[in-house]
């Protein structure tokens, strides 16, 4: 069967490859198409747009993409009705997927429209949450949000998170020596994430490097800009002992201890068993506007779905090199800490199998058509 994916970043890309790969093991002709960059296009996927350049950091960096995004969508929907894929999988990138999905429904598409990641997932968003059931079948990776559909008399699939089959848990291992250890830096991967995140942490490492002489880092770059962004921060600030890694799990694969920018990535690292720093800042003028949103006491997934600070958040001011060596000492001096949590973060993401599961479930519903 053919399955057209639509994504517009790095995470909703990795999510995108992981569950086709799961489709491709039940479904083994199945034909990928869809919108993408370098990850996609490299496991086989025909690509029908580029996302690279449409993420960015709230709406007022939006706003300038807005012609070009809208173009896209409407292009795209008029291509899918044309094309009549048996499934299309939206994989997070809430506003431009749910738009076409309701562009789909306007122009009277009638194939099956999956939704994965739905938008708003701990925001509660009543009039969000019946927009996307309205116009395509959502399927949550957090119970969290399943129950507030179902709250609502809305349909919603779960099966847990499909992340956590990815991931095997690392056994425990020593804390480093008190001069050295091995830090993995994630520092986003949208380009404002990368402008304003790269400075503090290489300050940070430069701190810290200095408190632990033997002190190696790995940062992990989600694709060739953010590769090349990170290679002309480590020259500039001539930092020693570090190296670029291919995407999170290169990154976190040896790492003591990791400093990540907020997003997906901290459950990765959280999963992988590496213990973590959690850091965010955005233009001092989308502060309000973050703050009038989100209304929950964390930003960070771990701490999100235990309901408590597993992993410690930085944000904005907070986010400063001096606090974020001095969060990353504390967690190299005992990482048993957040090891103890990471089981019941596991655990609370559902049961094993997720990921075959969430691929099962798309099959299905491709099969419909």
């Amino acid at each position: 069967m053919k399955y057209f994916f639509s994504t517009g970043e790095a995470s909703g890309e990795s999510s995108a490859v992981l569950l086709a790969a799961a489709i491709a093991k039940i479904d083994p002709q199945a034909e990928f198409e869809g919108i993408g960059a370098e990850r996609m296009r490299e496991m086989g996927f025909r690509l029908w747009r580029d996302h690279t350049g449409w993420a960015s950091m709230g709406p007022l960096a939006a706003i300038p993409r807005i012609p070009k995004l809208l173009a896209a969508m409407l292009r795209t929907a008029a291509h899918l009705a044309a094309t009549k894929p048996d499934l299309v999988v939206l994989v997070d990138f809430g506003v431009f997927n749910l738009r076409l999905a309701r562009q789909l429904r306007r122009i009277g598409y009638a194939g099956p429209v999956l939704d994965v990641y739905p938008p708003g997932t701990w925001l509660d968003n009543e009039s969000k949450a019946r927009a996307v059931s309205a116009a395509a079948t959502p399927l949550t990776a957090f119970e969290h949000q399943r129950d507030f559909y179902r709250s609502l008399g809305l349909e919603i699939a779960y099966f847990g998170h499909p992340l956590a089959d990815r991931y095997v848990t690392r056994p425990p291992r020593p804390a480093p020596e008190a001069g050295g250890g091995t830090v993995a830096i994630l520092p986003g991967s949208r380009s404002g994430e990368l402008r304003r995140h790269l400075p503090l942490l290489a300050s940070a490492y430069a701190i810290l490097r200095r408190q632990r002489p033997q002190l190696r880092g790995v940062f992990g770059a989600a694709g060739e800009k953010a590769a090349a962004a990170i290679a002309a921060a480590i020259a500039e600030h001539e930092l020693p002992d570090v190296r670029i890694a291919g995407g999170v799990a290169a990154a976190v694969a040896e790492a003591d201890g990791a400093w990540v920018v907020s997003g997906t990535a901290v459950l990765e690292a959280a999963l992988a068993g590496v213990p973590c720093v959690a850091l965010y800042v955005v233009t001092p003028i989308l502060v309000k506007y973050g703050r009038a949103m989100i209304k929950h006491r964390f930003i960070t997934l771990p701490n999100l779905v235990l309901g408590r600070e597993v992993v410690p958040e930085l944000l904005q001011e907070d986010a400063t090199p001096e606090r974020l060596a001095a969060e990353m000492d504390r967690v190299l001096r005992d990482p048993s800490v957040q090891r103890r949590e990471f089981a019941a973060l596991r655990e609370a993401l559902g049961p094993p199998g997720a990921l075959e599961r969430c691929a099962r479930f798309a099959v299905e519903l491709a099969s419909r058509r």
